[in-house]
């Protein structure tokens, strides 16, 4: 019988997810919150909650472009440097495969056909070396793109669940009441979701991050009633 391991794949995705959502839910919601504790008219909270959401998802998601694409350039890097290594360094980078096996138990003479293999195969030995030395995984040319849609796309559907009951309700501080509990419950499943797909433990999850939502909106709201 066929033995399939069974392993989660896509965890740059759920990371990209996890940043831009996190944020999304949590700086909106403060930010509603603060203008709250200040001032009684939803339509600023609205106005100022939809340009926050505008900008915030611009700056992630051109903060996750930039990441991927820096990945991406010391990737590049190294893999020259690797091969310049191999080259003129043929001896050395032979220690180091002899010492990377020893670590797992594998004697020199049981690693002479492994060697002999990569130097008939100058870009294996080089993609063996990225790997298994510098702990590199050649990224995805399509990353960061992908990156910056998947941020700035989760940041502005978690910025509108907090911002909703104040498009609907005329009064602030019953928005407020509607918006934390709304936007707590959603940290909570999010924070669940988030514990599932990271292996933490699910309700530790969703504790912790309808915690930390909980605390920056409450920050804002208390300075902004200190200060009003």
């Amino acid at each position: 019988m066929q033995h399939i391991e069974e392993h989660f794949s896509g965890s740059d995705t759920v990371r990209d997810v996890v940043i831009g959502m996190a944020d999304g839910l949590t700086v909106p919601f403060a930010l509603a919150a603060g203008i709250s504790g200040a001032l009684t008219s939803t339509h600023i909270v609205v106005t100022a909650g939809i340009a926050e959401i505008a900008a915030g998802s611009i700056a992630m998601g051109l903060g996750g472009y930039l990441a991927a694409k820096s990945d991406a350039e010391h990737y590049q890097s190294e893999l020259r440097r690797e091969e310049t290594e191999i080259r003129e360094k043929t001896d050395i980078e032979r220690q180091e495969i002899l010492d990377i096996f020893k670590e797992y138990g594998v004697a020199a003479e049981e690693c002479a056909p492994i060697l002999a293999a990569l130097e008939r195969k100058p870009e294996a030995w080089r993609d063996f070396m990225m790997r298994f030395e510098l702990g590199l995984e050649e990224p995805d040319p399509r990353r960061a793109v992908r990156s910056a849609m998947t941020i700035a796309g989760s940041y502005i559907v978690g910025g509108f669940v907090p911002l909703a009951p104040y498009m609907l309700l005329q009064d602030s501080r019953e928005g407020l009441v509607v918006s934390a509990i709304i936007t707590l419950l959603a940290l909570a499943v999010f924070g669940f979701v988030k514990g599932h797909f990271t292996g933490v433990p699910k309700i530790k999850s969703a504790l912790q991050t309808a915690l930390v939502g909980s605390l920056a909106a409450g920050v804002a709201y208390g300075l902004a009633r200190l200060i009003a």
